[in-house]
């Protein structure tokens, strides 16, 4: 028993995080999104909705430390509407409501004046963006009749990017990726978790899906370096702003917006790739 609490804590060192309360609430977060699709697919938009608005909180706090002040309400407004237009509207949906709502947020922004004007505005556009309008594409995974499958596959796939780029950089991990932004993220890491993550793809498309294994493989090398790009903007975000965690909600993770970063990346990429192949199979081509 010591021995395994030597290593818990030995892996708690290197990796700057507590494993096992990590480990608690991933396995939370799954069952979650696994309830929500499996009773009501709307359930799991209003999640995702839910999810958006507290990083939006989380942001907002991180940015006015920076003196940076971001419409908060206005921007949880617009999250619940671009959501709610998702589910009902679909892709067009989306893309009507972010064209809606970004002038929006910065026509509110002209009673206070000139001052500031651009610092508030771009922090505004840049949050619309990142979290409600890219958070879109989890909703348009779980739209469609085979939703449950498509996003559990989504799960299966970050799932094996996080958890294999986490635990081979730890074990094995000697040469920085990013050394700038992440010190702790590794080559290694990233090698782990392209392995991993095409196997993990291969298996989910076959079982999951119904697919041809050599898509799930694409999609996890997809994954990888999306989700991974997502990561590092986070890093570079967060390392800008002087601060380790975007909050504290998620023990083990910090933060709402330290779980989504990758996520938030990998779905609109995730959600191409099957339009592509669905295209491809109604015209015969798959």
């Amino acid at each position: 028993m010591s021995d395994i609490h030597s290593i818990n804590e030995a892996i708690n060192k290197r990796a700057g995080r507590k494993l096992l309360p990590s480990i608690a609430v991933s396995v939370f977060l799954i069952l979650l999104v696994w309830f929500s699709l499996a009773t009501y697919r709307a359930l799991f938009a209003l999640i995702v909705a839910i999810a958006v608005v507290l990083g939006i909180r989380e942001l907002n706090r991180a940015l006015t430390a920076a003196d940076i002040h971001l419409p908060f309400w206005a921007l949880a407004t617009s999250s619940l509407g671009l959501s709610a237009a998702t589910w009902f509207g679909g892709i067009s949906g989306l893309a009507v409501a972010t064209a809606i709502a970004l002038p929006c947020l910065l026509v509110l922004q002209l009673p206070k004046g000139s001052e500031n004007f651009v610092k508030t505005a771009s922090a505004s556009a840049l949050t619309l963006m990142y979290l409600p309008f890219l958070s879109g594409f989890l909703i348009l995974l779980a739209r469609p009749h085979n939703g449950f499958e498509r996003v559990m596959t989504f799960v299966v796939l970050v799932g094996c990017n996080d958890t294999f780029a986490y635990l081979t950089g730890v074990l094995i991990g000697k040469h920085p990726l990013a050394p700038k932004i992440s010190p702790k993220k590794t080559i290694e890491g990233l090698m782990g978790s392209i392995v991993f993550a095409t196997l993990g793809g291969s298996l989910a498309f076959h079982y999951i899906m119904d697919s041809h294994w050599w898509l799930g493989a694409l999609a996890g090398l997809l994954t990888v370096f999306t989700a991974t790009a997502g990561d590092l903007i986070e890093s570079a975000l967060k390392r800008d702003l002087a601060i380790k965690d975007m909050g504290t909600l998620l023990p083990g993770h910090g933060g709402i917006m330290d779980r989504l970063d990758s996520v938030l990346f990998a779905a609109p990429a995730l959600w191409l790739a099957l339009e592509i192949v669905r295209r491809a199979q109604d015209s015969g081509l798959l």
